[in-house]
């Protein structure tokens, strides 16, 4: 059993690096690509993302650091336009598994849930509402934005989460690796200053 989740991890990973796919949909056309049933068991999170972090390692790694920072530094640009909302940044660009391929998950905290969306409005900043799930299961609103990234020379989305201020405390818990799963202004730029990749 544990060799077939390797194996969905492993292909998994290679879609998430090759396509910028998200993990849930990887896993899933991992399954039905080796031909497994689909009530396979699935691996968890963690173990795509080892197997991602190994891919990069074999396939990306003269050109995976420059387009993580560049992504890391767009990311930091929208913190600084967004500061008043305390934005965190999540997902691969704040773990350091991110390519070319993927986008900007800022997680914004706010005492009101439509100030982010008015600030948009302000700056004449196009975006698509959604809602998404947020990082303690619950439904959230999202905007989708379309940014241009001067480090890669092309658009990249950008989508904000929008969460209530009273979130903030819970989002700072370490995830199972004991890591922060989100980091702020201070600790993005902490990783650019060092040119850390995770």
């Amino acid at each position: 059993m544990e060799a077939v989740q390797a194996e969905i991890a492993a292909t998994a990973a290679r879609m998430v690096v090759e396509e910028g796919l998200e993990y849930g949909p990887a896993k899933r056309r991992a399954v039905k690509q080796l031909g497994l049933p689909t009530r396979a068991a699935l691996p968890d999170n963690d173990a795509v993302e080892d197997a991602v972090r190994e891919y990069i390692d074999l396939f990306c790694a003269d050109t995976q650091p420059g387009e993580l920072r560049a992504l890391r530094e767009l990311a930091l640009t929208w913190m600084d336009r967004l500061a008043e909302f305390r934005p965190h940044l999540a997902g691969a660009v704040w773990h350091g598994t991110a390519t070319r391929l993927s986008d900007i998950y800022l997680q914004l905290f706010c005492d009101d849930p439509k100030s982010a969306e008015i600030a948009l409005i302000d700056h004449a900043v196009d975006y698509e509402p959604r809602t998404v799930t947020g990082f303690n299961g619950q439904p959230v609103e999202a905007l989708s934005i379309s940014s241009r990234c001067p480090g890669l020379g092309e658009d990249v989305g950008v989508h904000l989460l929008i969460h209530d201020h009273d979130d903030l405390r819970g989002a700072l818990k370490p995830d199972a690796k004991g890591r922060s799963p989100r980091g702020d202004r201070a600790s993005v730029a902490a990783l650019l200053a060092e040119g850390g990749d995770d």
